[in-house]
């Protein structure tokens, strides 16, 4: 009898290995294209009156601002300034959501890096290994 409950133990054990393995082989083969991809990831943004276009990278990284010449018959500095921020504020977030979504892509579902790419709570990141560590794991 016990050598069948080891034998399952076991084959669950392996399976769970394959399983994690598999995962990780996905997530290393995905390493290059996922980094490819967030190097050519770009959200461009309009300001609700379309006069300010900001263009960002996937870490917010500001690639561009473009300006209508309409926007200088204003000729109100502390607005347009205003306007040039929200938007490349907007764009920015746009960016991370992108980039979270992007990455997530490549992680396995449940994953706490998923968590904390969302949240950006360290404890959804750590929170596993913890209780690992006070299971005596």
């Amino acid at each position: 009898m016990a050598e069948s409950v080891d034998r399952d133990v076991n084959r669950a054990l392996r399976a769970r290995f394959d399983e994690v393995y598999g995962q990780y082989q996905r997530l290393r083969s995905g390493l290059d294209e996922l980094q490819v991809k967030l190097a050519e990831l770009r959200v461009t943004e309009r300001s609700d009156d379309g006069q300010v276009t900001a263009t960002v990278g996937a870490r917010g990284e500001l690639i561009s601002v473009e300006v209508e010449p309409s926007v200088f018959h204003d000729r109100d500095a502390r607005a347009l300034s205003r306007k040039i921020t929200t938007t490349i504020h907007q764009a920015s977030a746009a960016a991370v959501s992108a980039t979270q979504e992007l990455v997530a892509g490549y992680l396995p579902a449940g994953s706490p890096s998923v968590e904390f790419l969302r949240t950006n709570d360290f404890d959804a990141l750590l929170g596993r290994a913890e209780t690992a560590l006070q299971r005596g794991e």
